[in-house]
């Protein structure tokens, strides 16, 4: 790519440095100028064409790694991921908004979307009676075109009445119930564990039945209480969890 393509950060605007090589770096893979499995220049270039040292490249490049975007191979260099998901310490946001934070384009197909009743479990996570009439939404979920899940939203039907009349599944589910409902999330609970893919979703995920899968399961929560549980199955090749573990502090009781 050409040095023109590269912005230098700005040392009057207020955001910091590292921030700023960020955001380009972002932007140029966003761009596609890097595409997945590229190499990125050396720490030395890119110190050089961003104008900035190598600590502030560094701190700029752990994020991005930490992120998901990018991936260091020691001895190797520096790469593009392919497209992942990194689930750990972050904002609550929507499919569309995490993917967009790592620089790639969210897409959807939405597989399913009808009234049902609620089960045991989609009952209890949005505390209401079982068989009381939910809407069912199944999607799958992409990233640049390529499958990374299958996500199942469960949405009790008394909080969002007309749902299915109202056409709103063309983008974000949290936007559509902002505008047309007022809903809201402030929290949500997630739980993790180990799964096979299936056959059905195999074919739809582009993977051999009983590929590993994480199977995610969130319940979402505005200040009226949960609205939202959803069951997601996704590729366990693009899809990582990550965590930062603290030492305790020492005993020092005698």
């Amino acid at each position: 790519m050409s040095e023109a393509s590269f912005q230098q950060p700005d040392r009057r605007r207020p955001e910091p440095l590292w921030y700023q090589v960020e955001e380009a770096i972002r932007a140029i893979v966003k761009s596609g100028e890097w595409a997945t499995g590229d190499q990125i220049p050396a720490e030395d270039r890119l110190c050089a064409l961003f104008g900035v040292s190598r600590i502030t490249l560094r701190h700029a490049l752990r994020n991005l790694e930490e992120s998901g975007l990018l991936r260091r191979e020691h001895g190797r260099g520096t790469f593009v991921r392919s497209t992942t998901l990194v689930a750990g310490t972050r904002e609550l946001t929507s499919f569309t908004q995490e993917m967009g934070n790592i620089g790639v384009v969210a897409g959807s197909r939405l597989l399913d979307c009808s009234l049902t009743t609620a089960n045991a479990a989609a009952a209890g996570a949005l505390e209401i009676e079982e068989g009381d009439p939910i809407v069912r939404i199944r999607r799958l979920r992409l990233g640049n075109n390529e499958p990374i899940g299958i996500q199942t939203a469960q949405l009790a039907a008394a909080r969002v009445p007309g749902f299915l009349d109202a056409g709103l599944l063309k983008g974000s589910l949290y936007e559509a119930l902002e505008n047309q409902y007022g809903i809201v999330p402030v929290e949500a609970r997630e739980n993790y564990r180990v799964g096979a893919v299936s056959g059905a979703d195999a074919e739809l995920l582009d993977l051999a039945a009983g590929s590993p899968a994480f199977v995610v399961e969130r319940i979402t929560i505005d200040e009226r209480g949960p609205f939202e549980f959803t069951v997601s199955v996704m590729r366990g090749d693009r899809y990582e969890i990550r965590s930062t573990l603290r030492a305790g502090r020492p005993n020092t009781r005698s």
